[in-house]
């Protein structure tokens, strides 16, 4: 009857430090995604702020340009010019149109918080086995 109590003692006592250590792993991975989430807003923000300023300098320099442009070959002829400059720069959008959707596509985000979370899975898995 002794070596009972004390194997549900040592149960008790195994059974508690791995509900610890399993709510510190819970929290510790919760601050990982916590921490990347930020990182991500962060990361985002400044990609929208620098998209935004390339293309506010950049529909600047594009209006000076057919300007520029369109004085300088007005008289050879003026619907080639503008039908010239309409194509490139439908080539330019098409092109650009292209490299966004393959950034999209290729977007992982929080990609080390499942990686660890993929990790103490195939730890525990192992354990259990």
């Amino acid at each position: 009857m002794e070596e009972s109590t004390v194997s549900l003692q040592q149960l008790a006592k195994t059974s508690r430090r791995f509900a610890q250590r399993l709510l510190t792993i819970g929290e510790n991975r919760l601050e990982l995604l916590a921490v990347e989430v930020q990182e991500e807003r962060e990361r985002i923000l400044h990609a929208f702020l620098l998209a935004l300023g390339v293309a506010a300098f950049g529909l600047l320099a594009g209006i000076t340009l057919t300007a520029a442009i369109a004085v300088l070959l007005w008289a050879w002829s003026p619907l080639g010019v503008l039908s010239i400059l309409t194509i490139l720069y439908g080539v330019a959008g098409f092109c650009l149109y292209q490299r966004l959707n393959g950034l999209l596509r290729n977007w992982q985000m929080l990609s080390a918080t499942l990686d660890q979370l993929r990790k103490d899975r195939e730890c525990m898995e192992t354990l259990l086995t």
